[in-house]
């Protein structure tokens, strides 16, 4: 399992019984992949000061070589563990989406070019609920720059800060986006505190030490 940003493979072994689906809100039928997370594809792009921003989900047959080389950049893969040929990043890609739907891989699209990959997914119905006091919808989000000119001068923050406006904007019943970037991952955790995230706890997960942050429905105007 990558050790950063990630917790795929198990979050998709855990299968709903129709009698959960039931409860959910709106309730679900199995199979339905859109309503766990509002239809991501339908999202619209979101104005920043670096440019347009978009999420779209990744298609494995136009977007693996692409995502593939940004996963075997030494930085990324220190964190996210998925260097290897493009059979290792479609695999983890595919778990995601051909699931039911609580998590969506993306391309984020800045100006028209693709420059980030993104999972958007359902902390509460994920492994990490079982590491912190999850609250329904509670909404994750992992994050990684792909070209290497994009680090290291404030645009994850800003993106970050966009993509949780689009996940509170988009999923009204979502009170919280989540994150544990691993603590090792200073740039990482500064890029959320700039984004308006706040540190919640240090927490133990497989693999990691991560830093829990937390974005609140009810603070989103108040930290900045």
């Amino acid at each position: 399992m990558p050790s950063a940003d990630s917790g795929t493979e198990d979050t998709l072994d855990l299968k709903l019984p129709a009698e959960v689906l039931a409860l959910l809100d709106p309730p679900l039928t199995a199979g339905d992949s859109t309503d766990l997370l509002g239809g991501v594809a339908g999202w619209p792009a979101a104005a920043t000061p670096a440019g347009s921003f978009r999420l779209v989900p990744v298609d494995t047959s136009r977007d693996l070589a692409l995502v593939t080389a940004w996963m075997n950049d030494p930085a990324v893969a220190q964190f996210w563990e998925l260097a290897g040929g493009q059979h290792v990043t479609e695999a983890h890609v595919r778990a995601q989406s051909d699931g039911d739907g609580r998590s969506v891989p993306c391309l984020g699209v800045l100006d028209g070019t693709p420059m980030s990959y993104w999972e958007i997914y359902r902390a509460d119905l994920d492994p990490l609920a079982r590491f912190y006091p999850a609250r329904p919808h509670d909404t994750g989000i992992h994050l990684l720059l792909g070209r290497v000119a994009d680090r290291g001068r404030g645009l994850g923050g800003t993106l970050l800060r966009a993509v949780s406006d689009l996940v509170l904007d988009q999923r009204p019943c979502c009170r919280r986006v989540v994150a544990e970037p691993d603590l090792r991952n200073t740039p990482s955790v500064a890029a959320f505190l700039t984004a308006g995230f706040r540190f919640g706890a240090e927490v133990d997960l497989p693999g990691k030490r991560a830093a829990l942050m937390v974005r609140d429905r009810a603070l989103r105007d108040r930290i900045r």
